[in-house]
């Protein structure tokens, strides 16, 4: 069954974080394509709530601007001293009063440094808050090994009686595998009620958020627990080492989840993904590879090995292998690489081809066109079945100017030719290998421009008496086999 829309959930992202060893604020680290505060967001905006709120407080310009660019929607309220987690909630919830919110109904609390939290968690613990008739909701799991945690003890009737910190804890209660994830689900009324009588007097004179807890049980409500179906959700991020760990978790179970639905991932282990990737059934993952950001595989397109894409939209059937992509198009069937290097603007035609060592910028190509070998392609349109020769440059750039450069269709360009833009190549025109073409050429047309081959006899006798290549040459009109020595 089904929980109401929460009236509110409160994100807690105030901390600083000096475990990570960095300059980036803690909630900001990324994995899978999303700050840690973002997964939490994403998994919080599942409740659908009628408010969210972020509690921000280190680096708050920095974070608040973030929030604005991923969740323009969400409120952030600003812990100016971090005073405890009872704290945090209380400048949440202060900042949407002060916004006229009156809240009436269930308030979520969260972490924003629990990446791999999940919505549909988050609905079983708003769920089992609401069916029984709960004051507060413990978001609980089962650990295999507990130390260090917080410990659920129950009542008789399930109830929580109170959470036990690790060190508190007797040799009975160090046995309880249950533990405390940090995240409440509440009742708006009474959490603000018991917000207001949370103490200070403890070791570290911080306003606890657990304090609520027996507040509201000695007020004659009951505690509850939701215990979370896997407790690897649960896991906070304090460091490097676990900031990979979480990485590690989120990529497989994204991977798994795309295997279910009909992707072949080869090798697991070596493919990394993002959660905005996106795959249709048939689809091929070879080991070695990145797919990051928006980017989209079609049924049958098969990328990898070794190859990162990012942004980038793989037509059906299409191959990428040994290559790196970046805001590009690639069309059905189409062949990217080996070590190939599309960017930003590239727009490859149904059954074209970018191949090995081809670098590509704001290029379109047609369908059918082949660009085999060892070039360079940027600002440029391609039209239908043309094929361009080995080692050919589009030079688009004058030092001040970027400037365009158009090849029809059915055309055959030679090797090592460069393309001197602004310039136009007609539709079935040729150009000679070794040409600089400065000119348009029209329709139909062969354009040559290269200096005339010009042979001057004997010049390696004269001006390389007794070298190799001298004896080489001389041995070659007596008819005598070069010996091949140096």
């Amino acid at each position: 069954m089904s929980a109401k829309r929460p009236a509110a959930v409160v994100v807690l992202a105030a901390g600083e974080g000096t475990r990570m060893k960095s300059a980036t604020p803690k909630v900001l680290h990324t994995l899978c394509g999303r700050s840690l505060v973002g997964h939490v967001l994403s998994a919080a905006r599942e409740l659908g709530p009628e408010h969210l709120v972020v509690v921000v407080g280190h680096a708050r310009e920095q974070v608040t601007a973030h929030l604005q660019s991923i969740d323009p929607a969400a409120r952030t309220a600003v812990q100016h001293e971090q005073n405890g987690t009872g704290h945090a909630v209380r400048t949440g919830l202060e900042q949407l009063a002060g916004d006229g919110v009156h809240l009436d109904g269930t308030v979520v609390v969260v972490c924003g440094d629990t990446p791999l939290l999940t919505g549909e968690t988050l609905q079983h613990l708003a769920s089992v808050h609401e069916n029984d008739k709960n004051a507060v909701t413990v978001l609980s799991a089962e650990m295999p090994d507990a130390t260090g945690y917080g410990r659920i003890v129950r009542t008789p009737d399930g109830a929580v009686r109170e959470i036990v910190e690790h060190k508190d804890a007797s040799e009975e209660q160090r046995a309880i595998r249950e533990i405390n994830s940090g995240v409440f689900a509440f009742d708006a009324k009474l959490l603000i009620e018991a917000l207001g009588k949370v103490r200070t007097d403890n070791s570290q004179g911080e306003e606890y958020l657990t304090d609520v807890l027996g507040i509201v049980r000695e007020a004659g409500h009951r505690v509850g627990a939701a215990v979370a179906a896997d407790h690897r959700e649960i896991a906070g991020i304090n460091n490097r080492v676990q900031l990979a760990q979480a990485r590690r978790m989120l990529n497989d179970r994204l991977l798994h989840e795309a295997m279910l639905a009909g992707v072949t991932v080869v090798d697991p282990a070596t493919t990394w993904v993002d959660v905005t990737v996106t795959f249709a059934p048939d689809t091929v993952v070879h080991p070695g590879t990145e797919l990051m950001g928006a980017t989209s595989l079609a049924e049958g397109a098969e990328v990898g090995p070794h190859s990162r894409l990012t942004d980038t939209v793989v037509g059906a059937g299409a191959e990428v292998a040994f290559s790196v992509t970046q805001g590009a198009r690639i069309g059905a069937g189409a062949s990217v690489g080996p070590y190939a290097y599309l960017r930003p603007g590239t727009e490859l035609g149904q059954k074209a081809k970018a191949g090995t060592y081809v670098e590509m910028k704001n290029a379109s190509v047609g369908e059918g066109t082949k660009v085999p070998h060892l070039s360079y392609v940027g600002d440029a349109t391609i039209g239908e079945y043309t094929n361009i020769g080995a080692a050919s440059v589009f030079v688009n750039y004058d030092g001040e100017t970027k400037h365009h450069t158009t090849v029809g269709s059915h055309c055959r360009t030679g090797s090592d030719n460069m393309f001197v833009a602004p310039v136009t190549v007609g539709d079935g025109a040729y150009t000679a290998a070794g040409s600089v073409i400065t000119k348009d050429v029209p329709p139909g047309s062969l354009a040559v421009a290269r200096g005339q081959q010009r042979n001057i006899e004997g010049w390696v006798a004269r001006k390389r008496p007794g070298s190799a290549a001298a004896k080489a040459a001389s041995a070659t009109r007596d008819g005598v086999e070069p010996s091949g020595e140096h």
